[in-house]
């Protein structure tokens, strides 16, 4: 069976997600990971897709990011990995595949999930295991967002301003969100979305994502077989 093709939409946040294969890590070393950040910044200046979040594990990248066209998210993905992955190869030996298939991602209304999409992007470490706190973990956006060191190649989406009316206002408030969890409803939502690459936001956003869908439909099909009409055979 052919795969659906991915939903991105022109414009708006996605929340995307990479993984390796079983047991395999992405970045052995803090060499693997500035070269991917290198990468990764280069290609943000770019002006084809924006970053607002990341975050490097072991096995997984995770971002928040929006690009200019629809077909831009692909193209920035696919640049960013034959980047990044030829080059892993010649430090540490190997060929092939290093990620476990394509990206996921998810179209996210800003107005309702941008925020909420950072902080699972930032507290990804805190759920790894790997750092007791957001703020303590060396390889994600979250020391920018709480002021302790600028990234130029970041770009704050206008969402981002709901979170005070001044730089610091902002910082502080968000440190304070990522010392709170977000709950295990939240993270399987967002996810969940990312994994089968469906949208989420409101009635109006989800029809204005259906019209740069195309044939691919905009919103999971109801499991189980449909209910049969009143009076129908």
């Amino acid at each position: 069976m052919a795969r659906m093709p991915r939903l991105a939409v022109a414009g708006q946040p996605h929340l995307v997600v990479q993984r390796t294969g079983a047991s395999r890590s992405a970045f052995v070393d803090d060499v693997d990971r500035r070269a991917y950040l290198a990468s990764l910044r280069e290609l943000a200046l770019g002006g084809t897709v924006a970053i607002h979040a990341w975050a490097l594990l072991d096995d997984a990248v995770l971002l928040l990011a929006t690009p200019h066209r629809g077909a831009d998210l692909g193209r920035f993905m696919q640049r960013l990995n034959r980047r990044y992955v030829p080059a892993f190869h010649r430090r540490h030996g190997g060929s092939g595949a290093l990620w476990a298939g394509r990206f996921q991602a998810a179209a996210l209304e800003p107005e309702r999930y941008l925020r909420s999409g950072i902080v699972l992007v930032e507290q990804a470490p805190v759920r790894a295991g790997v750092a007791a706190t957001a703020v303590e973990w060396p390889w994600s956006s979250a020391g920018h967002h709480v002021g302790r060191g600028a990234l130029a190649w970041l770009t704050e989406h206008e969402a981002w301003w709901g979170l005070g009316n001044t730089p610091f206002e902002r910082e502080a408030r968000h440190e304070v969100e990522l010392q709170r969890m977000l709950a295990d409803a939240q993270v399987a939502e967002l996810l969940g979305a990312a994994r089968g690459g469906w949208p989420l936001g409101s009635a109006r956003f989800l029809a204005s994502a259906a019209a740069q869908a195309g044939d691919r439909p905009a919103q999971a099909r109801p499991r189980g077989r449909p209910r049969r009409a009143p009076g129908g055979g």
